[in-house]
């Protein structure tokens, strides 16, 4: 996708030499799955932070571009919208002190560009939704000066043929559209990479499945859009609907959205991948010289270019990952269903409970997806990313159950037992599955934290919405400074 324009153009008129290559690159990632060595040292993790920029009066500062030349640093990349960055932290093991070293390290990177973004007159968010954004925001202008963005949304609106509609019914309601997919960029999230075995794969992929809706329940983080108050993470709904390429008549034909839990568990990480073939057209048909046949017969690794780029199109909230790295091939599930925020701890808490809960769920003898039915889990999705922290989902053996009462009873359990499985140090894994604990016991986390703190300047101090917003942002910015856990943070 980082290939320049006029590539892109010229490979739109050859889609069925595209479409033959990507099967090309299946069917060799299905050859090397039975007769190639893929990398199975100790489960390295990754994690990418999408940052929102703001001003000084909280209103969202159209500036990456300025910083990220300040910066000069590889890490800090580009996303969709003039106001977004994305960290990419280093990739490393979490056992020992792996989390210390996590935090470390984003805390220094995120001072380094707090810096940088001073001397633009902005400064660095970590939220699900930047609650001050409003329409005129969220437009075509707007996104980054990189043409890779420009040209995947030419084909997302030409897939689509009309609007985007967005419609959110929350604890108030949103309807809107949009002739871009601008409004994506409202949606900053971050994503945990875990490195799994080959022959494993699909266990990690259904446990991370499995526990998707538990997950966002506790972490959410975006309450707000567009001045309304909407789901407990809203960002779910929103990225579903603002890029969404089917009209009407394709939805009422069963065609699957590109924004995807999926629809049933798998058996090999090559259901994944074939789904996102057999199911999904291209959107940006660049075509590599390599030719993966040849390699993998001459004993080399291919990088599969046209399968892994087609992937990067099908915004699976569990991803399937191939890589290539040190010549050696391997496999990560990309975990996309948490927002950023709303502290560097918060989310480093938010990766432990993932990384725990997974590593312990995909080694039980008597696994959840064999006792929990797929639709239930999509369900506990949506309703976890609706209700927050106050959901109730449906697990097996106890039925309905307050989400809090199911983490605390039942999966922090299997969370410790995760970490000490992947050898993190006690202390460690105590401070942070202790904040989980403290949102469960206090039930309160970002989205519980931004709505209070909105209700109190709306009801408390005469404010308009609007100017509680705004008077809500930069408290939670300064606020996200001490990296104090949520929980703990005073609404009043």
């Amino acid at each position: 996708m980082g290939k320049d324009l006029s590539v892109v153009v010229s490979a739109q008129d050859d889609r069925v030499r595209y479409r033959r290559k990507v099967r090309r690159c299946l069917d060799v990632l299905r050859r090397m799955l039975d007769d190639v060595t893929f990398d199975t040292e100790s489960p390295t993790t990754g994690l990418e932070i999408e940052l929102n920029l703001m001003d000084s009066d909280a209103e969202p500062a159209m500036c990456n571009a300025e910083i990220l030349g300040n910066l000069a640093d590889p890490r800090f990349q580009t996303e969709l919208g003039q106001f977004n960055l994305e960290l990419n932290a280093i990739p490393r093991l979490i056992s020992g002190n792996g989390f210390a070293d996590y935090e470390l390290d984003i805390v220094e990177s995120l001072a380094h560009a707090e810096d940088r973004a001073g001397k633009s007159g902005c400064t660095i968010v970590l939220i699900g939704c930047l609650p001050t954004l409003r329409p005129d925001h969220l437009v075509l202008a707007n996104l980054s000066a990189n043409e890779r963005y420009r040209a995947l949304n030419d084909q997302i609106v030409g897939a689509r043929g009309e609007h985007f509609s967005v419609d959110i019914r929350g604890v108030e309601r949103l309807q809107t559209s949009n002739d871009s997919i601008a409004p994506e960029a409202a949606c900053t999230s971050v994503q945990f990479h875990l490195r799994v075995p080959r022959d494993e794969f699909a266990a990690y992929w259904n446990a991370s499945q499995a526990v998707a809706g538990i997950q966002v329940a506790v972490g959410a983080n975006s309450p707000y859009l567009h001045g309304r108050q909407l789901w407990a993470e809203t960002r779910i709904a929103l990225f579903e609907q603002a890029t969404d390429t089917r009209p009407d008549e394709l939805k009422a034909q069963g065609v699957r959205p590109r924004v995807w839990f999926g629809e049933r568990w798998i058996d090999s990480v090559l259901d994944l991948f074939e789904e996102n073939v057999r199911y999904f057209p291209p959107l940006l048909p660049i075509i590599d010289d390599e030719d993966p046949v040849e390699i993998i017969e001459a004993g080399g690794v291919p990088i599969l270019g046209e399968l892994r780029l087609h992937n990067g199109t099908v915004y699976r909230w569990n991803r399937p990952v191939y890589d290539v790295m040190n010549g050696r091939p391997h496999l990560r599930v990309e975990n996309r269903v948490m927002p950023a925020g709303p502290t560097v701890i918060d989310m480093l808490a938010n990766a432990a409970f993932y990384f725990g809960m997974a590593w312990e769920l995909a080694a039980e003898e008597d696994p959840i997806w064999a006792r929990l039915p797929f639709a239930t889990a999509e369900d506990n999705f949506h309703v976890g990313a609706r209700r927050g922290i106050e959901a109730t989902v449906v697990w097996p053996r106890v039925g309905e159950i307050s989400v809090t009462d199911l983490v605390l009873d039942v999966l922090l359990p299997k969370a410790y037992a995760g970490l000490d499985r992947l050898g993190v140090d006690p202390v460690q894994r105590d401070r942070l599955l202790g904040i989980i604990e403290g949102r469960c016991v206090s039930g309160r986390n970002g989205a519980t934290w931004q709505a209070s703190a909105v209700w109190s300047a709306e009801h408390r101090r005469g404010l308009s919405r609007d100017a509680a917003l705004h008077d809500m942002l930069l408290r939670y910015s300064s606020l996200q400074r001490t990296n104090c856990p949520v929980h703990t943070w005073p609404t009043d």
